[in-house]
């Protein structure tokens, strides 16, 4: 399933990494950053979650919320968020059913090998629960700013 600018944003509830349930829902009237990342504690997806960590603030004073999902789990994602201190929200989809709707878990190549695993991308979520712009083939290093930016020119 592929989704569109423009459309509803796929609802959610899942554990984070204290296991406590989240679902969008809960963030109306705000902006919502969801990326979905191959895995935790690997480089790009660290270098990603850096990034963004680096520049939360910011975040924050634009009334946005970030959540990055992986099928990772809960003690994983943990373990992840504190190793680095990620002061936003990492999502547990073990089940593989949020990277299934969002349309983000296919066929991948690496050193010409074919493997299932989750697309590097990444959903605007605008104050209404719709969506704003989705980001396709993340540059980990550069994400966090990109996203800003675009958050920077709806406020």
């Amino acid at each position: 399933m592929k989704l569109s600018v423009g459309e509803r944003a796929p609802s959610f509830s899942l554990p984070d990494q204290n296991g406590e349930v989240h679902t969008l829902a809960e963030c109306v009237g705000k902006w919502v950053l969801l990326y979905f990342y191959p895995k935790d504690d690997t480089p790009g997806c660290t270098k990603e979650a850096q990034a963004i960590r680096d520049v939360f603030p910011d975040f924050s004073a634009l009334n946005a919320m970030v959540f990055g999902i992986s099928a990772d789990s809960v003690a994983s994602h943990k373990k992840f968020a504190e190793k680095y201190t990620l002061p936003f929200t990492l999502l547990a989809d073990e089940g593989k059913e949020m990277v299934q709707v969002y349309g983000v878990w296919g066929t991948k190549k690496m050193m010409g090998r074919e493997y299932e695993g989750i697309f590097r991308t990444s959903f605007l979520i605008d104050p209404k629960g719709n969506i704003a712009k989705i980001y396709e083939n993340v540059k980990p290093e550069v994400h966090a700013v990109q996203v800003l930016a675009d958050l920077k020119a709806h406020a």
